[in-house]
C-alpha cells in the first residue's frame, strides 16, 4: 500500500505528459521551433484541429534538417503548406502570429 501511495504522484505526472497539447508542443520543439513559441502555439492548435490533423502536423518533427538551428515561424508556415490542408495552414498561421506578438 505504501508503494502505491508513493507511485501515485509519478503516475499523475506521467498522465499529464501525454496530453495532446504536450505531444504537439514536443513535436514542434523537435521540429526546431523555440520552446516558448511551441508552448504558446500547442494549446491553440489542440483546441482548433482534429486528432488526425494534429498527427499530420506532428509528422513534421521528422523533417527537421540537421544543423539548421531554430525554425522560424515563416519556415514552419512554409513547411505546413506541404501538408496541403488549408485548415491546418490557417490554424498554424493564426496561432503563430498571435504567439509571436505575445512573446
Amino acid at each position: 500500500m505504501k508503494n502505491i501511495l508513493l507511485a501515485l504522484p509519478l503516475i499523475t505526472l506521467a498522465a499529464c505528459a501525454t496530453t495532446p497539447e504536450a505531444k504537439v508542443r514536443n513535436s514542434l520543439i523537435k521540429a526546431g521551433l523555440s520552446e516558448p513559441m511551441a508552448a504558446c502555439m500547442a494549446g491553440r492548435m489542440v483546441d482548433r484541429l482534429s486528432l488526425t490533423q494534429l498527427r499530420r502536423l506532428s509528422s513534421m518533427a521528422s523533417i527537421k534538417e540537421k544543423n539548421l538551428g531554430q525554425m522560424t515561424l515563416d519556415e514552419l508556415i512554409y513547411r505546413t503548406r506541404a501538408l496541403q490542408d488549408p485548415e491546418i495552414l490557417s490554424v498554424v498561421t493564426a496561432s503563430g502570429l498571435r504567439c509571436a506578438i505575445a512573446i
